[in-house]
């Protein structure tokens, strides 16, 4: 291990044990349940409480604090945000700082697209946008995705999800130049996020569906392919307008959601912002965004 990531492990263990300390110190013992009956002289918690509290040992927990050379599990991590009664960020932070990947949680409530994210998905007047869930499923979109994409709110449950329209909708495979290399991407990119969702039943019931339902999803998913395509540039074969070409981001929503904003912005070449301009004019109301 050279000096420089020696020292960075360092710094990190002593922001580590500081940020443990300064939770700590902002919690009282009344609002763990402890009855002190003296009058402490500094605030918060004890060492030895926050270590009784999470069950784990005072000297470890020290050491800890200490920014000494100790790897607490994630198990071990969990027990001590709730005895520091860390919110969802904090214990975000906790994780990070201690280098251990965090638990992805089930979410049994409904996706939501706030309304910050919809004024400005329907601001992007000449740029085709839309909002995917964490298994791929478009929430929203705005009218320039409708003109070109078709109308999302014609589909229901599975069918709008964007796996499902490119391996399974006639329609999504003739607008897609180069469909085989798109649908590739698209799976190998799906695999590397779906990885943290891992048996949820919701992803495992789409999986199956794709599974007997198309014979290239089939025989592609068990090769276990991994990619993360952030941009890339995506040309379309339009019904009426024609070849269209839009270079196209994936914009992570921070906010612990796992949404992204998915956004293609159009190219010169084809005369694509042109087209797109008719496309939006003719466009009827009813399937302009959701």
């Amino acid at each position: 291990m050279d000096s420089t990531t020696h020292s960075a492990e360092d710094s990190r263990r002593r922001e580590l044990g500081a940020f443990l300390r300064s939770r700590r110190e902002r919690l009282t013992p009344s609002a763990t349940g402890i009855s002190t009956g003296l009058r402490r002289r500094t605030p918060g918690l004890r060492r030895e409480e926050v270590a009784m509290i999470a069950g784990v040992g005072t000297t470890w927990y020290t050491w800890l604090e200490q920014g000494r050379d100790v790897r607490p599990s994630a198990e071990v991590l969990t027990a001590l945000s709730r005895a520091l009664r860390l919110d969802t960020a904090e214990q975000r932070h906790l994780f990070i700082l201690a280098g251990r990947p965090q638990r992805e949680r089930r979410v049994d409530a409904p996706e939501k697209v706030d309304s910050p994210l919809l004024h400005m998905l329907q601001s992007l007047v000449l740029q085709p946008a839309y909002v995917l869930g964490r298994r791929w499923d478009v929430l929203a979109w705005n009218s320039a995705a409708a003109a070109v994409f078709g109308d999302y709110g014609l589909l229901e449950g599975d069918a709008r999800n964007i796996v499902h329209m490119v391996f399974t909708s006639p329609q999504h495979r003739r607008l897609l130049v180069d469909w085989e290399e798109l649908a590739r991407a698209v799976l190998a990119s799906f695999r590397a996020e779906s990885a943290r969702y891992v048996g949820d039943p919701d992803f495992e019931r789409l999986i199956a569906l794709m599974t007997r339902s198309s014979p290239e999803f089939r025989a592609w998913w068990p090769l276990r392919d991994v990619a993360r395509n952030l941009s890339g540039v995506k040309h379309v074969r339009h019904p009426i307008a024609g070849a269209m070409a839009f270079e196209h981001m994936s914009l992570s929503i921070d906010d612990g959601s796992d949404m992204k904003l998915i956004v293609y912005t159009p190219l010169a070449e084809q005369n694509s912002i042109a087209k797109l301009e008719q496309l939006l004019e003719t466009l009827p109301a009813e399937r302009r965004s959701a």
